[in-house]
């Protein structure tokens, strides 16, 4: 098969795209995908999505803080940031938390890694996972002022360690 672009080398790289219902293929050389992969990565880059996502967080006052917001510890100043989609170091995840939070929530659907576990988990990791989840369900009762919940709860949290020391 030859390329769709170009008509002259071997199509390598095929592209499907599904647009409203409406498949369509795409058969490219490696000459032209290369070309193609860089007019598209101008067009949509990874700091531009990141850009896009943040940018709705801004309100009002917040733009003009985010405009003066910068790393005390490498001088990346968040639209830097906005602009490569890189952190420079460790501490701006420290410096820009209160905005990469959301982000990363809007991105990855929530805030914290969950990851995989190994398939033959212990039973104290499993018991420890559940511990953890009680607690958390007690911190949102607590904040909800559900005290009934959070008593219950806590009697949980409170079995389930002495069943441990077992």
């Amino acid at each position: 098969m030859l390329c769709d672009i170009c008509g002259k080398n071997p199509a390598t790289v095929h592209l499907t795209e599904i647009l409203n219902d409406q498949m369509t293929e795409l058969h490219l050389c490696e000459e032209c995908a290369k070309q193609k992969s860089m007019a598209m990565e101008q067009q949509f880059g990874l700091s531009d999505l990141l850009a896009g996502m943040a940018d709705s967080d801004k309100q009002g006052n917040e733009s003009e803080a985010l405009k003066n917001l910068k790393c005390p510890n490498c001088g990346l100043t968040y639209a830097d940031f906005k602009k490569i989609g890189r952190l420079g170091c460790s501490a701006c995840y420290n410096t820009f938390s209160r905005y990469l939070g959301p982000l990363l929530k809007r991105i990855h659907g929530s805030t914290q890694h969950t990851g995989k576990s190994p398939l033959k988990v212990t039973k104290a990791l499993k018991k420890e996972i559940g511990v953890q989840v009680l607690r958390n369900q007690l911190q949102k009762a607590i904040q909800a002022e559900a005290f009934e919940e959070a008593a219950k709860l806590r009697d949980q949290i409170k079995e389930a360690e002495k069943k441990e020391e077992k």
